[in-house]
């Protein structure tokens, strides 16, 4: 199982009128907290993208707790928790600044490669970084 956390802060143009973070942003923590998880094994969607390979999500579940608020610091916890094959999933807690689980979320991935459109596995450069976390 691999985890990473990235915090970020709640900006004012992704509330609504009551100072919530509109449903819909979401989804953004999310890509950002997989982009900083990738990061940190060394890995970058343009690299695995100049390689031939982009990840598009095929399904996103969200489950909301409790509100995230503007100018929160929001942690963002990834979890990888199978060892990716064709298809990578990653689950998502995310934690206001009193360290309460405020929601909770999921998404699947599939990796396709670029010239046939057709799904592939992850690059060996991708395997070999992943690999020791799931021994």
């Amino acid at each position: 199982m691999f985890e990473h956390s990235t915090k970020i802060r709640v900006r004012y143009g992704e509330t609504d009128q009551m100072g919530y973070m509109y449903y819909g942003n979401y989804a953004e923590f999310y890509e950002v907290g997989r982009v900083e998880m990738l990061r940190s094994l060394g890995l970058t969607y343009s690299g695995m993208e100049a390689s031939g390979i982009m990840m598009p999500v095929l399904e996103m579940k969200s489950k909301y707790l409790k509100p995230a608020l503007y100018d929160e610091e929001i942690t963002v916890k990834v979890i990888m928790d199978k060892m990716p094959g064709v298809k990578i999933h990653f689950r998502y807690d995310l934690y206001n600044e009193k360290s309460e689980l405020i929601h909770q979320g999921e998404t699947l991935l599939v990796f396709v490669n670029m010239k046939t459109s057709r799904p592939c596995l992850p690059s060996q450069e991708f395997l070999d970084k992943i690999k020791p976390f799931f021994k």
